[in-house]
């Protein structure tokens, strides 16, 4: 039960947790200016301690983040906690987890959809809803996942160009210049934009064509952070064209002593994004994000026939899943040629009447 503290006229708020021996401690937090502040914490800390899903959206947020704070990358924290606190805190924070319904996210869906937001983004915002009920129905047993996809994983819309596009997009660029490889190396490896801004020229096998990811760059609070990949899965080796394998050396080789070690493009994502903007107005080639180089770039392994699998070994995804829920509507339905095939096999060698007859 809140008090006030004799001395200072404030509040304190006052709790008990069980620990981990399944003791019963009490707890204090002091420093409210009203009473009313001081049991609302005292309420929150309750919640948290019996993880109930009679809590609002907005306090379980706090409970996903404090539970996923060892498994999640701190830029992925800061992100998804922005998308959460823009689009749906606003919509849901004041709601209790167990009362939320599917018509509720329903109708949600469509407020969203109606702000004009690209598709990708809007899966964005809901895999953030998804995540979080996900959780509390894995975790903490809410009897009922309320959550629906924004669509199903066959018809999602990906943004992407073909060869003849972006090779009309790097012609306007001078070959051997620094966008001029940043872009080769985005479109014919398929890395994300963090691992491309990480490499060093210790990370490139100039003997076996091949690129090492092991880290990832992103610029935070006006400071730049070097820190292992998205996953553990996005830890690989990519193999290169030969002709690509040249186009860096060559670059490099006119970086003056540059260390083994430095970044080899010493610049922030938004500088790549601002010039990919700048030079698809200037040829008039769709406006796609930097990103979406990436699925450029399975666009075109898909239309040479390589597998899902390799795809997702080249990409660094976590798991087959992700590649076939992102990618499998791009694959041709091969159904047809299947029955073909099985056809043929019968046809080969299985006797007909007339032969057994004979």
């Amino acid at each position: 039960m809140a008090y006030k503290e004799k001395d200072t006229k404030k509040w304190t708020a006052q709790w008990f947790e069980t620990n981990a021996r399944g003791e019963k401690k009490k707890r204090r937090k002091r420093g409210f200016e009203t009473k009313r502040e001081a049991l609302e914490y005292e309420r929150q800390k309750k919640l948290n301690n019996s993880r109930s899903m009679d809590m609002k959206l907005s306090e379980f947020m706090e409970v996903y983040f404090e539970d996923k704070q060892n498994e999640l990358k701190e830029r992925t924290m800061k992100n998804k906690r922005y998308m959460m606190e823009q689009h749906i805190i606003p919509y849901f924070g004041n709601q209790m987890m167990s009362e939320i319904t599917a018509g509720q996210i329903i109708q949600w869906q469509n407020e969203i959809q109606k702000k004009g937001y690209s598709d990708s983004y809007l899966r964005m915002i809901q895999n953030q809803l998804t995540s979080l009920f996900t959780h509390a129905a894995k975790i903490y047993d809410l009897p009922v996942n309320p959550c629906k996809r924004m669509g199903s994983s066959d018809n999602r819309s990906l943004d992407f160009w073909t060869v003849d596009e972006y090779q009309k997009f790097i012609q306007t660029m001078e070959p051997g210049s620094r966008y001029y490889l940043i872009f080769e190396i985005l479109f014919w490896t398929g890395c994300r934009i963090g691992e491309m801004l990480a490499l060093t020229k210790s990370d490139i096998d100039f003997t076996e064509n091949r690129i090492s990811i092991s880290k990832t760059y992103y610029r935070t609070e006006r400071k730049d952070v070097i820190t292992t990949p998205k996953t553990e899965q996005s830890v690989r080796v990519i193999d290169i064209p030969q002709f690509l394998t040249q186009e860096i050396k060559d670059y490099v080789d006119k970086l003056y002593e540059l260390p083994d070690d430095e970044r080899i493009f010493p610049i922030v994502a938004e500088a790549v994004q601002h010039k990919l903007k700048h030079n698809c107005e200037k040829t008039g080639v769709k406006k796609i994000r930097v990103h979406d180089i990436r699925h450029s770039h399975v666009a075109y392994l898909i239309n040479q026939g390589v597998q899902p699998l390799i795809i997702k070994e080249r990409l660094g995804h976590r798991d087959i899943k992700i590649t076939l829920n992102t990618y499998g509507h791009l694959y041709p339905n091969q159904q047809r040629q299947v029955a073909d095939m099985l056809n043929q096999q019968r046809t080969e060698k299985v006797p007909t009447a007339a032969t057994v007859r004979t």
